[in-house]
């Protein structure tokens, strides 16, 4: 009788000993791409390393940039296939696609895709398409036009985008609309890369008033050439990403805000580690008021000879002037 208790003390004893060293959460490997380098798409990448480092999971990363390339984009998607990473997130549209294309059964999340539908990256946005969800960073492009006009009273609106990108295809329909409705000229100008940004803009600017920038990966990763040739012909620019406009040059700038957008891409990606089905998670995008960022670049109103009305300069929360850049 003694010794059936005492085995039975030891086996309760190491029970108990199992229970109090609980095995070690194995590590991960996370697959990150980004279709060019650029200051939002970075926040955008930290963000999401940020939200899955905060929700504990222990996390290693194999950190891609395609340069622009969607060659580059499907190696990269390749290799993450021969990798087997548990996640792959996909930054911008093109990198998107070409995981999407490439696998089918490692879970994707796209990362600030203006169109995942037009991409054909989902069919709804009511939930993902069997292992693709993610975060869209759809603008309000008709409403950041009608404002352009309201404050700086253009005219003739110019627009350079990328014609090999569907995001940039879904938004120049935007932008023809909100230029329709404001009841404005618009003048186009397409580029394939971003060395040719500056001579796109040295092309236009003088037939325009100024030119709204929408969420264009390759525009922006040349941004300060387009501000200089702008800024030299005291033209205004408009910008539908305000991290760029951090900088300086950029009359006004409203979007929402990349490091978040990358947290909230991030969330999603936590969530499928958790065992969440990609398929069961709907497109997310970033609504709330909080999420979004406005600039006024006083120093350039200076220059242009506009008085901003005092009702837009209390709507900032972001103000450039001297040179130096103060958040509300």
């Amino acid at each position: 009788m003694k010794k059936i208790i005492a085995l039975g003390l030891a086996a309760a004893l190491l029970t108990t000993t199992a229970y109090a060293k609980p095995k070690k959460a194995k590590k991960v490997k996370i697959g990150i791409a980004k279709i060019v380098q650029h200051v939002a798409l970075d926040d955008v990448e930290r963000g999401v390393m940020d939200a899955i480092k905060d929700a504990g999971i222990d996390a290693d990363y194999d950190l891609q940039n395609a340069n622009g390339d969607v060659g580059t984009a499907a190696q990269i998607a390749a290799q993450y296939k021969a990798e087997k990473v548990n996640v792959a997130v996909g930054i911008a549209t093109p990198v998107a696609l070409a995981m999407a294309n490439t696998m089918k059964d490692i879970p994707i999340v796209f990362g600030t895709v203006t169109d995942p539908l037009g991409a054909g990256l989902v069919s709804t946005l009511e939930h993902g398409e069997r292992n693709v969800t993610g975060m869209s960073d759809a603008i309000p492009t008709e409403q950041h036009i009608a404002l352009f006009k309201e404050i700086c009273g253009i005219k003739t609106l110019g627009y350079i985008y990328t014609s090999s990108e569907d995001n940039s295809a879904s938004a120049l329909e935007l932008v023809k609309k909100g230029c329709e409705q404001a009841g404005i000229a618009l003048v186009t100008q397409s580029i394939t890369k971003s060395d040719e940004v500056k001579a796109a803009a040295e092309a236009i600017v003088d037939r325009v008033d100024g030119i709204y920038l929408s969420t264009d990966n390759t525009v922006f990763s040349a941004l300060p050439a387009l501000v200089n040739v702008f800024g030299k012909a005291k033209k205004p620019i408009f910008s539908g990403d305000v991290t760029g406009a951090k900088a300086g040059g950029i009359a006004l700038a409203s979007g929402f805000n990349y490091y978040k957008a990358g947290r909230a891409t991030g969330d999603m990606v936590v969530q499928i580690l958790n065992g969440k089905k990609p398929a069961e998670m709907p497109v997310r995008f970033m609504t709330d008021p909080s999420d979004s960022d406005f600039l006024v670049d006083l120093d350039v109103f200076k220059a242009l000879g506009i008085k901003l009305d005092d009702k837009y300069l209390n709507m900032a929360n972001l103000v450039f002037e001297n040179g130096v850049l103060t958040e509300k």
